[in-house]
């Protein structure tokens, strides 16, 4: 548990305190020379941070004289700074007995420390004490009317608590080491957090590596160090794979200048990426000057789109007071970052938010804060992202999901139903432990489901590193834009639910490949797997052009087909040397006649569309077979929605 402002706030008060006090010895609560001598020798300790001298010496005193308040307050203020609140919180108790008026920062910190034990009640009382006094300082004032409101939500809180059952990950993932800042793939499979082990000969005395665990029959399987380039003696945190777990973005500090042979730092913690090819991962780049800066940036959080990282900075206030925020950067469609921005002020406050965390349905972002009203310390929010691109008022995710200690680092998986968080409660492991809980429906994020598979040639059967475009067919606009794994062809990409898709892959040499998918009912636990097979560019090689729609017996094109007719187009434009015949094709439905027509029509409004956008005709024809070429029976619907098609055969290569 934090103690925001505490310390600044006694350093100040403390040396108030001992001026005045030395300056008017006459008006002190003890008439009793011996106990005032240990008082100031008390005082000179504990600003030599003699704490344990210092103890001492005011235990004497007040052996002297028990109704002291000024040796009280002054023991609270030791004992904090021995990091034992509760002797803390007894001693300054005692001054405010003794006499209840005689300091309004003791009650205050009575308060504060009521609320870092979770005693919200003890707490409230003391703070409304606090605000009663007529003279008080202006901060610590407003400090108490902000903590009040959150002592409020807290007592209601408790009253209403959401459902939490935490079950730990299992050997497989935790150890008698801690392990913590959790990150998964959107298929579910892959876990890759960070461990803390014993580095004596540091600095630190520990080193923090990453581990990969994969899921194993629904049991999480012994996990393993990723090794190097990655993990070096230095430490390493705060990891945020891709959705195909191909990207690694983490945190490395302290690295300023050449390190590592090659990994350059730019401040105290910088953000890096690696890539994985097969089972190797490539040697770590910094993300630059758009991201990375002279100040703090870690626990990046990168979306499933592949085009939005969202991270944590270290910034300064108008007073020169340090504290975190939450920042947000998008990929240009050149490849880079542009210049990272804060999100909104209803989001990021004058204190700390930490641990962001963006689901795959790209829109409901998860954050630590201790500047919302809540239980107390840091607790975890969730925000949800509009269609206009606003963010709604973050909302606590209740108790005792949240408590009066500090929560965080929180990863909500794919399906939206369960969320991974670290934490040290008994029965674990040792340390900070990996654990899972139900998370409650009002604050799940939109269901998403993904799509898997491997790119491959249609004759070698030899993966393809290719590049595959997922879209949105209502509105055209790229949905994900990546590549598939060159060393095995492989893919996995986020689907979120109740969207229609187009899918488009593609290589140099090689025909593209499109596909369309209908998500609007399938559970995120039954995803989508396909293969793509690319044929390679050669005179008879043919592509169905899925994505091409025209409304029922017309041949006008749909304007939800301008995604696969511009996809054409721009292949056209890099295979100059081409020449196509774009063909037609129906099922059996009705006269042979009509079928014919209809689709000599369709293939010649695509043939129309190509030549507006300045294909050359000569490299272009057109025909139209009606039924007469089905490739799958017409006896069932799902047959004949397969036959009614529009696709191009390579023609001529010049």
């Amino acid at each position: 548990m934090k103690f925001p402002l505490l310390f600044f706030i006694v350093a100040k008060f403390l040396l108030f305190f001992c001026q005045v006090s030395v300056a008017q010895n006459s008006v002190m609560t003890t008439s009793d020379k011996k106990a005032v001598k240990l008082f100031e020798e008390a005082k000179t300790q504990y600003q030599k941070y003699e704490l344990t001298n210092a103890v001492i010496s005011l235990k004497t005193a007040l052996e002297r004289d028990p109704n002291f308040v000024e040796a009280h307050t002054l023991m609270g203020y030791v004992y904090i700074d021995l990091k034992d609140k509760s002797k803390a919180l007894s001693a300054f108790e005692s001054a405010m007995k003794i006499n209840p008026r005689f300091s309004s920062n003791t009650v205050f910190f009575v308060g504060q420390l009521y609320l870092e034990k979770g005693s919200y009640e003890e707490a409230s009382m003391a703070l409304n004490q606090f605000l009663k006094f007529p003279v008080a300082d202006s901060k610590l004032r407003a400090e108490a009317q902000d903590k009040l409101e959150g002592i409020n939500f807290a007592i209601e809180a408790v009253k209403n608590p959401v459902p939490f059952n935490p079950i730990n990950l299992g050997p497989g993932v935790n150890s008698e080491l801690p392990e913590y800042f959790p990150s998964i793939t959107v298929d579910g499979s892959t876990l890759l957090y960070t461990r803390q082990l014993p580095a004596p000969n540091t600095p630190a005395k520990y080193n923090e590596d990453f581990y990969i665990s994969n899921l194993e029959d629904g049991v999480w399987g012994e996990s393993y160090n990723i090794g190097s380039p990655i993990n070096t003696e230095n430490n390493e945190g705060a990891p945020s794979l891709s959705a195909d777990g191909k990207l690694l973005i983490f945190t490395a500090c302290e690295l300023y200048g050449d390190y590592g042979g090659g990994r350059k730092g730019l401040g105290s913690c910088d953000l890096f990426f690696s890539q994985r090819q097969g089972n190797n991962w490539t040697k770590p780049q910094n993300l630059g000057t758009e991201i990375n800066s002279k100040s703090w940036e870690t626990q990046p959080s990168f979306s499933a789109d592949g085009k939005t990282l969202y991270f944590i900075k270290r910034v300064k206030d108008k007073h020169n007071t340090a504290h975190s925020d939450i920042y947000v950067s998008t990929l240009g469609v050149d490849g880079y970052w542009k210049e990272a921005k804060p999100l909104p002020g209803h989001i990021n406050t004058s204190k700390n938010e930490e641990s962001v965390f963006i689901h795959p349905d790209g829109q409901t972002l998860y954050f630590s804060s201790d500047g919302h009203p809540g239980m107390g310390g840091l607790d975890i929010f969730v925000t949800r992202l509009s269609n206009n691109g606003e963010w709604s008022n973050p909302q606590n995710l209740g108790f005792p999901i949240n408590t009066h200690v500090n929560e965080n680092s929180i990863l909500i998986s794919p399906s939206g139903n369960l969320a991974y968080f670290a934490s040290d409660r008994a029965g674990g492991f040792g340390g900070l432990d990996l654990y899972q809980f139900d998370l409650p429906r009002k604050v799940q994020p939109a269901k998403v489901s993904y799509l898997a598979g491997k790119v491959i040639d249609a004759e070698s059967r030899e993966p393809l590193g290719s590049q595959f475009e997922l879209l949105n067919l209502e509105n055209s606009k790229t949905v994900i834009s990546s590549m598939s794994d060159p060393t095995d062809g492989s893919f996995l990409v986020a689907l979120p639910l109740s969207k229609n898709y187009a899918l488009n892959v593609s290589k140099p040499g090689y025909l593209f490949h499109s596909e369309n998918f209908t998500v609007q009912k399938v559970s995120s636990s039954e995803p989508f797997k396909k293969n793509i097979e690319l044929q390679r560019i050669k005179v008879g090689a043919s592509v169905i052009l899925n994505n091409i729609f025209y409304a029922t017996n017309e041949f006008d094109l749909l304007d939800n087909s301008k995604v696969e007719l511009f996809k054409l187009v721009e292949f056209l434009r890099n295979n100059s040397a081409i020449s196509i015949e774009i063909e037609g094709h129906t099922d059996n439905v009705g006269s042979y006649e009509l079928n014919k027509t209809l689709s000599i029509n369709r293939s010649k409004k695509v043939y129309e569309f190509l030549v507006s956008q300045g294909i050359s005709e000569g490299r272009l024809s057109y025909s139209g077979f009606g039924s007469e070429n089905p490739i799958a029976s017409n006896q069932t619907e799902e047959g004949r929605a397969r036959n009614r098609r529009t696709a191009f055969s390579v023609t001529k290569i010049n």
